[in-house]
């Protein structure tokens, strides 16, 4: 490599380093507005993120980035494979965003920034109408974004590939058909099953603070390291990572839904594992991210459901969730505790779905965002799509907006396309374990054991340390040996769900 090349390429990293840094900064601005800060402040922190957010954009599509993306474009294959991959995420969105006006970005940052704040207002007061108009305006600027950006089959396909490079329309609906034939099959075993697991053990009050020490307990033994990250509470549960040495996770407590918290804690640690165990050497460029939203979804659903709600994972935790939560539990066997945390109902909430159902959540989400983005569908006929889905898919149907329309935060940020992701991450996660269980075949010991390490070493070295120099596919296909494949997912749930509901023993 040439000295000029070097010095061009090290110019580049310090460049993107500092664009790093002030996405820093901006990460913690959003966390504070999540995590508690005053009312009254909104406005003007909306005012604050918008100038941010617009200083990052300008940055991302300068005459330098520019000039960065010119010079070493041609001289890819002599570069490093973190400046080469860091050089292709930052063409990408260089391309994307050129096409819109600098202008018309800062304006959409703080729309979405004051849109996260009604939300919020209107989800407590379930007022639709109050979030309409925000929401109406986001819709019009997504949609002409995917016209600056342009699409080839479906305008959705743009807006996919941002979270799940190489997604398409025409995949998802071939793999959700299939997914959701086997779902509803199940189901219908399921409930015509004789044994059904006690509903009401899930009910059973449990405090705030016995949730929080026992959650805690649990994120120790993943390998949630509390030195690079922290716990709060927050009313829409993520998780946020400012650095390798400092991701936060949030969660939503319910003292009289032990269930909500527990779990989704379990969920927002994988996340953050995954983000804490990112390879050093990738820090303040573009890759120390996820590799995309499905593969990060893959890390937080592998902890939650096919770690956390399998029944080696009770067996080995129940007794301290026992202690923790006595004398609630005192009169309650292991399998009957289990049973009833993986029964399989209709239910309202997605983050609060099983895991034979949450599925069907995703697929009513995203077949809304396709039919908004086309054009098929406006703001006022879309909570009565949203309840009608509802009650075709699962039988139940929204009374309120706070337990229909609007209980995800999602579209008040403009994540159109983020939603599939979850179900994406879910078949990503079956596929992986299936893997891990072959590579490591003493897997029940080891999650009836105090030691999880082994299990989160192999999804480092796997997937973790990668970041973003890897691809998704290109993370799946190594570490499984295929592509994507919805058959181990659907086995899975097979195989759980006749334990749970003991339909092999009719």
């Amino acid at each position: 490599m040439s000295e000029s090349l070097q010095e061009l390429e090290q110019e580049f990293l310090d460049y993107v380093k500092k664009i790093s840094a002030f996405e820093e900064a901006l990460s913690l601005v959003y966390w504070d507005l999540r995590t508690g800060a005053p009312e009254k402040g909104a406005t003007q922190r909306s005012e604050v993120i918008g100038t941010l957010s617009g200083e990052i954009f300008k940055m991302k599509v300068s005459e330098e980035m520019a000039a960065f993306i010119a010079g070493l474009w041609v001289e890819k294959v002599n570069l490093s494979d973190v400046t080469r991959r860091s050089l292709e995420e930052c063409k990408k969105e260089y391309d994307l965003n050129k096409k819109i006006p600098a202008k018309e970005y800062e304006a959409y940052t703080k729309l979405v920034a004051q849109a996260e704040t009604i939300w919020t207002t209107a989800r407590a007061s379930n007022d639709y109408d109050l979030f309409k108009p925000y929401l109406e305006k986001i819709i019009a600027s997504k949609r002409k974004f995917v016209e600056y950006w342009g699409y080839q089959e479906n305008p959705y396909d743009t807006l996919l590939d941002q979270y799940e490079p190489g997604m398409t329309v025409a995949v998802l609906d071939d793999v959700f058909a299939k997914l959701r034939e086997a779902i509803l099959a199940l189901r219908k075993k399921v409930e015509a099953a004789s044994y059904q697991p006690d509903a009401t053990l899930l009910h059973k009050k449990v405090s705030k603070a016995k949730q929080k020490e026992f959650s805690e307990r649990i994120l120790t033994k993943m390998g949630f390291d509390f030195e690079a990250g922290r716990l709060d509470d927050t009313v829409h549960p993520f998780a946020t990572g400012l650095n390798i040495g400092d991701v936060r996770i949030t969660t939503r407590y319910d003292e009289a839904n032990f269930k909500m918290a527990v779990f989704g804690i379990i969920h927002e640690g994988g996340h953050a594992i995954y983000e804490q165990n990112i390879s050093p050497k990738l820090v303040g460029t573009p890759l120390a991210n996820g590799a995309s939203m499905g593969i990060h979804e893959s890390q937080s659903l592998f902890y939650e459901i096919i770690l956390g709600s399998s029944f080696e994972f009770w067996q080995s935790n129940y007794k301290d969730f026992q202690e923790i939560t006595a004398p609630v539990f005192d009169d309650v066997s292991v399998e009957e505790f289990y049973r009833a945390v993986n029964l399989s109902e209709s239910s309202l909430i997605r983050i609060e779905a099983d895991t034979l159902t949450y599925p069907l959540h995703i697929m009513i989400r995203y077949e809304l965002e396709k039919a908004i983005m086309n054009g098929e569908i406006g703001v006022d006929e879309l909570r009565d799509a949203w309840n009608d889905k509802y009650e075709a898919y699962l039988g139940v149907r929204p009374e309120t907006d706070a337990d229909g329309i609007l209980q995800d935060i999602h579209w008040s940020g403009g994540d159109f396309g983020y939603f599939p992701s979850y179900a994406l991450g879910y078949m990503y996660a079956a596929q992986l374990f299936a893997t891990l269980s072959k590579e490591i075949p003493n897997v029940s010991e080891i999650l009836a054991s105090d030691d999880y390490s082994p299990i989160r070493e192999w999804l480092t070295e796997h997937v973790h340390q990668y970041g973003m120099l890897k691809k998704p596919l290109e993370i799946l296909t190594n570490t499984t040996g295929e592509g994507l494949n919805p058959d181990y997912l659907i086995q899975l749930l097979n195989d759980r769900y006749n334990f749970i509901y003991k339909l092999n023993e009719a």
